[in-house]
């Protein structure tokens, strides 16, 4: 059916028809724009999410247990999942909306071109209309006027008083309206001639190919609505077996855990390759004791006048405690001893000495062991590890606090937009409520819980890194202060650390506390008390006010000893002639280093 010819008086109709179209062109182009902004969204979202968990240590503290490689598998395929879903909006953008914007452009030209010849045709129709009525009218106007002077020519001729001079008048003037009459007539015979020719043509050429025109662009724009619709369907299905192999990979990383292959990395980390502690060997101090032939108890046997020798039986006591202490010191003729030993932070006490059974058996009762020295807290598990890395507790304070309070920040900046979000998701779903023609307000609930579910995890990571910020910034002392000293070191007790840092419950080592060690001794593990050796010198470029906590002031030109490299976050810890520590910045101080840090003189 064509246009022209069923709808050849529909001109209005025709005209909202068009426009209703590429009105909703562009609403579909809308759509695929929104579509695709929200892919977009989302595969920056799942990078970031990647990034997050991604480990953030070299490959040589990375752990080797399957669950944590298969984790890292599954990382990288959700990256590589969300490339793809970068790669359907950015086919989307190209093929899809792009190319409907671009066709929209040539609709609305071509629809204009079409409307405004259908408008010239429809003037020069109204033209000759009016010139066609004019030569009507003009035609009427002078037959009147011929019929007017016809009668006053007929009313003087039979008046027996008029004159003949006005009877000639009234007839010369009946003959001058009788020829204009009939030239009206001849106008208006070949104006209507030609407006019944033009209309003609009008609504059986013009119009009729204008709307032909009209028809052809619709059906063209309905094509390419049905192209896009499929288009759209193709970005998504080509990416769809790249999909599958990210989830396949996903399937067999998760196949790849293996829960033996995990307990035996645990033993091999983690054993000492000691042997389990033996029996203690049963030592009879009742042989010197005098008894008579009466006595009805079984006495052991006895080594008349030998006594058992207390240097053999204190080494067997001292070889089973080398696990869980420092090895004694024994005398040159004892025997070298057999088995390793750890090296302890304290020397042997007294009561070890006189009685070293007793104490050996209250040393059993410890369930965790000792450390062996201080320099053991850096072996610590991996989840502690995460944990410090988590709350920064391994920078200084003042660096701890700044990290704290940027981090503080970026989440509160991640949890405004999930607010805007969810109040964005709340507005349109009043919309769809009110015009449900527009969408499912149902719909829109999951992406509402998700955004709350998002908010509360926000504001719990805020409350938890506020909490540190807090326990920072309520740290009044300085780093100098905060470093334990060697008294404080020496009326620890002993055995109460275990290999996290941690303390035993145990109550009867609460109450044991070693004696004073000797300082040139054990001078190489509690070298942490002493002040750090200067490994070089600095000469101040520019003046530092120093405000923050933790940080050093100084002046121009003043020279600072260097304590401590810088780590790479623009920092160098320094120290002053006075004996004040602090960190300085690196880029405001020329520095030089000893060749030999190690014999380098230390100000005490």
């Amino acid at each position: 059916m064509s246009w022209g010819t069923e709808l050849w008086d529909q001109f209005e109709n025709l005209d909202k028809h068009t426009q209703w179209g590429i009105d909703f062109l562009e609403r579909y182009a809308k759509f695929v724009r929104e579509r695709l902004e929200i892919e977009q969204a989302y595969a920056k979202q799942l990078r970031n999410l990647v990034k997050k968990y991604c480990p953030k240590r070299s490959k040589d503290e990375e752990p080797r247990f399957t669950s944590c490689l298969s984790f890292y598998t599954v990382l990288n395929e959700l990256n590589d999942y969300a490339g793809q879903r970068e790669v359907v909006a950015e086919e989307m953008g190209h093929k899809v909306y792009g190319e409907l914007m671009r066709y929209s452009q040539d609709l609305k030209a071509e629809r204009k071109h079409h409307l405004q010849e259908g408008r010239k045709a429809q003037q020069f129709l109204d033209h000759c209309w009016k010139q066609m009525d004019n030569s009507k009218r003009k035609f009427e106007r002078e037959c009147r006027e011929a019929e007017k002077t016809q009668l006053l020519y007929e009313r003087l001729d039979s008046d027996i008083n008029a004159t003949k001079s006005e009877v000639e008048k009234a007839k010369t003037q009946l003959y001058a309206r009788t020829h204009m009459a009939d030239e009206s007539k001849n106008e208006y015979a070949a104006q209507l001639q030609n407006f019944n020719a033009e209309q003609w043509k009008h609504f059986t050429v013009t119009i009729p190919q204008i709307f032909k025109n009209l028809q052809d662009m619709d059906e063209r724009r309905t094509v390419k609505l049905g192209e896009t619709y499929r288009g759209f369907a193709e970005v998504e299905r080509r990416v769809i077996p790249i999909i599958s192999k990210c989830l396949e990979g996903m399937v067999s990383a998760a196949k790849a855990v293996d829960e033996k292959r995990d307990s035996f990395i645990v033993v091999e980390s983690f054993k000492s390759g000691f042997e389990p502690p033996g029996d203690f060997p049963f030592e009879d101090f009742s042989q010197n004791i005098y008894r008579t032939g009466s006595d009805g108890t079984i006495s052991t046997p006895k080594n008349e006048g030998v006594k058992p020798d207390p240097k053999h039986s204190m080494g067997k006591s001292k070889n089973k405690l080398w696990l869980f202490g420092k090895k004694p010191k024994s005398p040159p003729s004892s025997p070298p001893p057999t088995r390793p030993t750890f090296t302890s932070s304290y020397t042997p006490s007294l009561k070890f000495t006189s009685d070293p059974l007793a104490y050996c058996l209250s040393e059993m009762k410890t369930v965790k062991p000792r450390i062996p020295s201080f320099r053991g807290l850096k072996r610590v598990s991996s989840v502690k590890l995460a944990l410090t890395l988590e709350d920064f507790s391994h920078l200084p304070p003042e660096q701890r606090r700044k990290r704290l309070q940027q981090r503080i920040d970026e989440l509160g900046k991640e949890l405004q937009k999930e607010m805007d979000q969810r109040d964005a998701l709340n507005k349109m779903k009043d919309v769809y409520e009110k015009n449900p023609q527009m969408g499912d307000p149902s719909s829109l609930q999951p992406k509402i819980s998700e955004t709350i579910c998002n908010m509360e995890r926000l504001r719990s990571e805020i409350h938890k890194n506020e909490s540190w910020l807090s326990e920072v910034e309520g740290k009044q002392s300085s780093r100098a202060d905060r470093r334990p000293s060697s008294e404080v070191n020496h009326h620890t007790p002993h055995g109460r650390e275990s290999p996290e840092g941690s303390y035993t419950d145990d109550s009867n080592q609460e109450h044991r506390s070693p004696p004073q060690p000797d300082l040139h001794e054990f001078d190489d593990e509690f070298d942490d008390d002493d002040p750090l050796p200067a490994i070089g010198h600095c000469k101040a470029l520019y003046a530092f006010d120093g405000q923050n906590e933790g940080t050093l002031a100084f002046k121009e030109d003043e020279v600072l000893y260097i304590i401590e490299e810088d780590k790479g976050d623009g920092w160098t810890r320094a120290r002053k002639q006075g004996g004040e520590e602090g960190y300085v910045p690196t880029s405001y101080v020329e520095i030089t280093l000893e060749k030999n840090s190690k014999g380098a003189v230390t100000y005490i």
